[in-house]
């Protein structure tokens, strides 16, 4: 699974003032309200990452209609990351590549802030890499509340709250996933034999 996203911004989304180095800078994955940004095609739902000074972040966003009116855009998740600057020799094309890899690396990182936002998505994206087998079940926490996954390539410990995942857990997360891995083609209905 690959998330095609640009890679973090240089400048707040909000306040437009250019990130410095090491300023720390939270980043969301939303669905504008709006329907105001890029990729507005008919039936296409548009997600979007927004950087942000964490001293500068509120949750709303002023849309680019003036910044007396505040969007409220559907957040699929967030997280907290120090600004780096790009080096001159980078691949740019390689890092608009976000895979479920390193969202999962990136919300579980033990530094990053828990976020109840993106609890759901973390559970899925643990069953999901786990069954790849790029991350292994190590147990519970002592008390019982998080699971514990090594990720086998850097042997990395990440802790995940544990979840019911019946199928209204999978329903309640079915819409958010369709619209940030896309949703399979409908299969062609046979017709009946008579």
């Amino acid at each position: 699974m690959e998330l095609n996203l640009h890679p973090i911004a240089t400048k707040c989304y909000v306040s437009g003032r250019e990130f410095r180095e090491n300023d720390r800078v939270v980043s969301y994955l939303v669905r504008p309200s709006t329907g105001s940004g890029p990729g507005g095609e008919a039936g296409v739902v548009p997600v979007e990452r927004r950087d942000v000074l964490e001293s500068e972040d509120t949750g709303s966003f002023p849309p680019a209609a003036g910044p007396e009116l505040v969007e409220r855009a559907f957040v699929y998740c967030r997280w907290v990351v120090a600004f780096k600057q790009r080096k001159a020799d980078e691949n740019p094309a390689l890092t608009l590549k976000l895979t479920a890899e390193n969202l999962f690396m990136t919300l579980a990182d033990p530094a990053a802030e828990p976020s109840a936002t993106n609890t759901p998505l973390l559970q899925f994206l643990a069953l999901m890499l786990e069954r790849k087998k790029l991350i292994k079940a190590r147990g519970l926490t002592e008390d019982g509340s998080r699971h514990r996954y090594e990720h086998m390539a850097t042997h990395q410990f990440y802790e995940v709250p544990v979840g019911d995942l019946n199928a209204e857990f999978f329903q309640k997360i079915q819409e958010h996933l369709g619209v940030l891995v896309g949703t399979p083609k409908p299969k062609p209905q046979a017709a009946p034999v008579r």
